[in-house]
């Protein structure tokens, strides 16, 4: 039996998205701490938000999950700082549930599809890993009407969460296809 996973390398990636824009990728280090997050968005976020008109950047909400890293004391006053009020997560203005893919875009959608490319063949190297991890990033921007039908999914995922006493998307949908089928 042949198995296509690796194991020897892996990197960690930050990507973001905007309505039909995938913003990123950005190669994160192996660990990551809360100093190299905070330099992160100083520096590398604003400029991966140059091409992003104005309008855009002046209403988006910054969401992240709650990895240590993202809930230091300097990152939490650097986003009050910069998105005040128009930030998401753990100790922020607008908190996020703990655990919810169902409801990021980022992991329902992006990060599968980005994996479906990225590793269609056996990769052989960490280099190789990351150009394969920045062509899957220009393939999928090419797709806007993908990306939209992501973001906008969001809502009816939300709504089904809470018609469902904040059960996961997940567990919702496989306990209707386990009910479903011949009797």
């Amino acid at each position: 039996v042949e198995q296509n996973f690796q194991h020897r390398f892996s990197v960690n990636v930050w990507c973001g998205l905007l309505h039909n824009r995938l913003i990123g990728p950005f190669i994160l280090p192996g660990r990551l701490n809360a100093e190299f997050y905070l330099h992160f968005l100083q520096e590398e976020l604003p400029q991966l938000l140059e091409n992003v008109p104005l309008h855009l950047r002046q209403n988006l909400y910054f969401q992240h999950d709650g990895a240590p890293p993202h809930f230091s004391r300097a990152v939490s006053a650097y986003l009050n700082h910069q998105f005040p009020g128009h930030w998401i997560g753990r100790g922020g203005p607008h908190p996020w549930p703990p655990r919810s893919p169902d409801l990021s875009p980022l992991d329902y959608c992006i990060w599968g599809w980005m994996k479906d490319i990225v590793y269609k063949t056996k990769v052989n190297s960490r280099d190789e890993l990351i150009a394969r991890i920045m062509d899957s990033a220009v393939q999928i921007q090419g797709s806007p009407e993908k990306l939209r039908n992501a973001t906008k999914a969001i809502h009816k995922r939300a709504a089904k969460c809470i018609d469902n006493d904040m059960a996961s998307f997940s567990n919702i949908y496989y306990k209707k296809v386990r009910t479903v089928g011949p009797t």
